[in-house]
């Protein structure tokens, strides 16, 4: 493993991440163990860095909790508080009040067992709230010991610019891939301006540049959440073109002699040192294929052929999501 720092005040991450999405919902205990062996199996790739949310209720913490008591010090914990669809009884889709961000930091603590958060985000920026005010309340989390780095999600330039007037962040996290390459205009730019680490998550299109989608996602396919079921890019003419682009990649990764999300990963860490993958699996093969991509080198010629495949503009076909949800992801 290599590693990589984010922000200016370099904190220290292994180049590829390990992401906790497939941990959402309430697992048997058989998914629970395995998930635990593959977190486990992580440290000792060397892939410390370690990417939760307090998702569904804090589910995601409380396996991170069980899989790594006493062992903190191995790794680089991140969790993010701030997003409120999946907690019951909340009236708020997200939650930057200061009061608040103190309630959920001792919550994910608590669910967690660790005495302190490396990384802790603002997982959604809530609107009605003055971003100052909410990294105002982080910053004091730090004061007090609780988290020793801020960062933010799907932040837009003029809010991380504010926010990181208030407490330098650390980390902006928003999805980057081939498959989504927007934020190349403006959020990723800032970021490095700003001396910012960029944490790209779903850096395989949730699987999509690994290969593991051969067909549109149907109704009774679990396998997909129902953002992901709706997506545009998988329906009809768009997943025929979108697969069309996929293939040729495929063609290209045959060529290097790696996998085709090996090759996903290799041109995300090509995009800049101050970027991070997070690819997220249970699957101990997958991960240590992940993992593996650190060490793929990629030429300008062969970088300006994945280019050719999926440009930024007038590459992949049809919107990110099947509603507009830009004021939520970019503000």
């Amino acid at each position: 493993m290599i590693y990589r720092a984010l922000g200016t005040q370099q904190l220290r991450v292994s180049a590829i991440g390990y992401g906790c999405p497939s941990f959402i919902g309430r697992p048997s205990s058989q998914f629970e163990a395995d998930a635990i062996r593959a977190l486990h199996r992580a440290i000792d790739l060397g892939v410390t860095f370690i990417d939760c949310a307090d998702h569904n209720e804090g589910n995601n913490e409380e396996i991170l909790g069980k899989a790594f008591r006493g062992r903190w010090k191995d790794i680089v914990v991140t969790t993010k508080i701030g997003n409120r669809r999946s907690w019951a009884g909340s009236n708020r889709p997200s939650d930057g009040r200061p009061e608040s961000i103190v309630r959920f930091c001792d919550g994910s603590l608590a669910r967690l067992g660790a005495e302190t958060i490396d990384l802790l985000y603002l997982h959604r920026v809530d609107p009605t709230v003055p971003i100052e005010e909410t990294i105002g309340a982080m910053k004091r989390l730090i004061e007090a010991g609780k988290v020793k780095h801020i960062g933010i999600c799907e932040a837009g330039p003029p809010t991380l610019r504010r926010a990181h007037a208030v407490h330098p962040i650390t980390a902006l996290q928003s999805e980057y891939s081939l498959w989504f390459r927007d934020y190349e205009r403006d959020s990723i730019p800032a970021a490095r301006t700003l001396g910012i680490g960029f944490v790209a998550y779903n850096p395989m299109a949730r699987g999509f540049l690994a290969g593991a989608i051969t067909a549109p996602p149907g109704p009774g396919d679990g396998r997909r959440n129902d953002l992901w079921r709706r997506s545009p890019r998988l329906q009809g003419d768009n997943f025929t073109h979108n697969y069309s682009l996929f293939t040729r990649f495929a063609e290209l990764a045959a060529e290097k002699g790696c996998t085709p999300g090996q090759l996903g990963l290799a041109w995300s860490l090509a995009q800049g040192d101050f970027i991070v993958p997070i690819p997220g699996t249970a699957s101990i093969v997958h991960l240590e294929e992940n993992s593996a991509a650190v060490e793929i080198t990629l030429s300008d010629d062969e970088l300006e052929a994945i280019d050719a495949i999926f440009p930024r503009d007038g590459g992949v076909m049809g919107p990110r999501f099947g509603e507009d949800r830009s004021q939520e992801l970019n503000i």
